[in-house]
C-alpha cells in the first residue's frame, strides 16, 4: 500500500453518525460525531426507529464536514470504510447504504469492519507506536471481554460475559436509582461523592477470565428495593461508589491476570466504557505494579467514532480482508467470537 492511504470511513450503529478521515491507520485528519443523545434522553434509552430516521437526516452533512476539515475531495481518498455491524440493524443500514453509494460513485474500495475491531484500534490513534501483541480488554454497552491480540487482524476471545455487558449494568443500575439516560456517565458523576461501604452479597467466582453481570444489577436493585419497602432513605451516592468499585475491581483483577497468564507486558482498554474514570485509573495503578504497560484511548476514540473504523480498516485492507462489494448487508448481530473481517 502506497503512504499517505487516505480512508473515509463512516460509524453508524447506534445513534452516532460519523465519519472520519484516516491517514495510513494512525493519523485521523477529521473525525465528525452527530450525537443524538439529547434526543433519546427523554425516552430513557436508544429507540431504533428514532436512531435510524435522525441517522438518514445527519450522514451526508456529517460526511461533507469531515471532508472539508480534512482538506479533502472524494478524489484524495483511496478507501471507504463502513461498520456493517454488530449494532442496530437499521442505524447500520443507513451507514452501508451510503457507504456503498459512495462506493460505487467514486470507484474506490469498500471495506467492511466489525465495530469491536473498531474500537480496539482506536488506541492506534491514541497511541501511534503501539503495536500487537497485547491484551485488550472489550468495555462497552454490548460486549464485554478479554482477548489477546496477537496482531492486527489475528484476536482471540479468552473471557466473555456470559449475561449482560458493562455497559448495560451501569445503565440497569442508574435507571432503577432513577438517575436517568446514559446511565454509566451518571453513576460514576455520583460515585466521585460517595463512600463505597456498602457490601452486597458477592458470589464466588468459579468464571475465569469470564464476567456474570446480572447477579450484580440484581443485587443492587434488590438493595434499593429493600430500603424503599422499609421507608428508608437511599444513599445514591454511595450505592453508585460501591457498585462502580465492585465492577472495577473485577475488571481490572481479570485483565491483569489475563496479561501476566499470557506473557504479554501491554494492556490496553477498548469501547465506551473506557472513559470511567476509575477504570482508568485502577488498570493503570495495577499494571504499574506488576510491570505491565497500560494504554487507554483518549477520550473522543473511547465512544462510537468513525476514526477508529477508519484505523481498522486500514490493518484489514492492508492484509487483504474486509474487501465488500455493492451486496454488503448489515449484520447486527455479528458475534464478538468472531472477528474474522467481512467475506462474501
Amino acid at each position: 500500500m502506497k503512504k499517505g492511504f487516505k480512508i473515509l470511513a463512516i460509524e453508524s450503529s447506534c445513534d452516532e453518525t460519523s465519519c472520519a478521515i484516516v491517514v495510513d491507520g494512525r493519523t485521523c485528519l477529521s473525525n465528525i460525531v452527530s450525537s443524538q443523545i439529547d434526543i433519546h434522553t427523554r425516552f430513557g434509552g436508544v429507540v431504533p426507529e428514532v436512531a435510524s430516521r435522525n441517522h438518514v437526516t445527519a450522514i451526508d452533512n456529517v460526511v461533507k464536514l469531515a471532508l472539508e476539515k480534512a482538506n479533502c475531495t472524494l478524489n484524495d481518498i483511496d478507501a471507504v470504510a463502513v461498520t456493517y455491524g454488530a449494532g442496530l440493524i437499521g442505524s447500520l443500514l443507513v451507514g452501508v447504504s451510503y457507504a456503498k453509494g459512495l462506493s460505487y460513485v467514486t470507484k474506490k474500495p469498500l471495506i467492511a469492519v466489525n465495530h469491536i475491531y473498531g474500537h480496539i484500534a482506536g488506541n492506534y490513534l491514541s497511541y501511534p507506536k503501539l503495536e500487537p501483541p497485547f491484551v485488550c480488554l472489550i468495555v462497552s454497552g454490548g460486549h464485554t471481554a478479554i482477548v489477546k491480540v496477537e496482531d492486527y487482524n489475528n484476536h482471540i476471545v479468552i473471557g466473555n460475559t456470559l449475561d449482560d455487558a458493562v455497559g448495560e449494568c451501569f445503565d440497569k443500575v442508574a435507571r432503577v436509582l432513577g438517575l436517568g439516560y446514559p446511565g454509566g456517565p451518571k453513576v460514576s458523576k455520583l460515585a466521585e461523592s460517595g463512600n463505597a461501604n456498602i457490601q452486597f452479597v458477592k458470589p464466588n467466582d468459579t468464571l475465569g477470565y469470564n464476567f456474570s453481570f446480572s447477579g450484580k444489577k440484581t443485587a443492587v436493585i434488590n438493595y434499593v428495593h429493600k430500603l424503599e419497602q422499609a421507608g428508608k432513605p437511599i444513599p445514591k451516592e454511595d450505592i453508585c461508589a460501591s457498585f462502580e468499585n465492585w465492577i472495577v475491581d473485577e475488571l481490572v483483577e481479570k485483565t491483569i491476570k489475563a496479561c501476566k497468564d499470557s506473557g504479554y507486558n501491554k494492556v490496553v482498554v477498548a469501547g465506551g466504557v473506557s472513559a470511567n474514570r476509575r477504570l482508568r485509573e485502577e488498570l493503570n495503578k495495577k499494571a504499574n505494579q506488576n510491570g505491565i504497560l497500560c494504554f487507554v484511548p483518549a477520550m473522543e476514540y473511547c465512544t462510537d467514532n468513525a476514526a477508529m473504523i477508519g484505523s481498522a480498516a486500514y490493518y484489514a485492507y492492508r492484509d487483504g480482508e474486509g474487501v465488500a462489494d455493492m451486496s454488503l448487508a448489515p449484520k447486527p448481530n455479528l458475534s464478538l467470537q468472531d472477528f474474522k473481517y467481512y467475506t462474501k
